[in-house]
């Protein structure tokens, strides 16, 4: 099998991104950026992001979940601390998300560490979420390998009937992640292939050291 995608190009012309509009701290960029796609551009879901990990098979895995809050200190997201990319984090706590939002042209980058949010704030999100979701995380051994799918509805029917007018608690092995974030790429489609490229590192001081990087 055989295709040739050389021809599938596109010219990005729908902004820019100068170093000396940008504000010192990346998270008010962040803040800006997903406003702005979320407002104007009608993204699927503007939240979803990829996260990045190194598995226990020394090989990096890439999915996609969906960000639930953020602040100035990181990107929360909620799975499963058994699953595939739970292991991995605690093996290797260095992540790595980024958000492609293909009707803004925009892209962004983040390399930061993983850790468990307090238990206090997973219970908290927990009981926002729907009872299915909620009965959901239950269900799913996740990334277990099972039989068909006739497993997990014959599953959630047990379940269900289980806790029929019970108020459902937060499994201890689901919850949540803050991603605490060390360098923040924002990039900007530009004509030409001359993107615009803007890095923040942080430094010792906590301050963010910013670059222009080429395309």
């Amino acid at each position: 099998m055989e295709k040739d995608l050389g021809n599938y190009r596109k010219s990005y012309e729908k902004g820019a991104l100068l170093l000396n509009e940008v504000p010192d701290n990346p998270m008010e960029l962040f803040q800006k950026w997903f406003y702005e796609v979320d407002t104007h551009f009608a993204e699927d879901e503007t939240n979803a992001m990829t996260i990045s990990t190194i598995g226990l098979d020394g090989y990096p895995k890439n999915r996609v979940v969906l960000l639930k809050k953020y602040t100035y200190e990181g990107f929360i997201f909620y799975t499963n601390y058994k699953s595939e990319k739970g292991k991995a984090i605690a093996a290797n706590p260095n992540v790595c998300l980024s958000f492609f939002w293909h009707g803004a042209e925009r892209q962004i980058i983040i390399k930061g560490k993983a850790e468990k949010i307090a238990e206090n704030l997973s219970d908290g999100y927990f009981e926002s979420r729907p009872r299915g979701s909620q009965l959901g995380a239950l269900v799913s051994n996740q990334s277990e390998v099972i039989e068909d799918r006739e497993y997990l509805e014959n599953k959630l029917s047990e379940l269900e009937k289980k806790h029929e007018g019970k108020e459902i608690v937060r499994p201890v092995f689901w919850g949540g992640y803050i991603v605490k974030p060390i360098e923040i790429e924002f990039w900007q489609g530009r004509p030409n292939r001359l993107h615009d490229r803007i890095r923040y590192q942080l430094q010792k001081d906590y301050s963010w050291l910013i670059h222009r990087l080429s395309p």
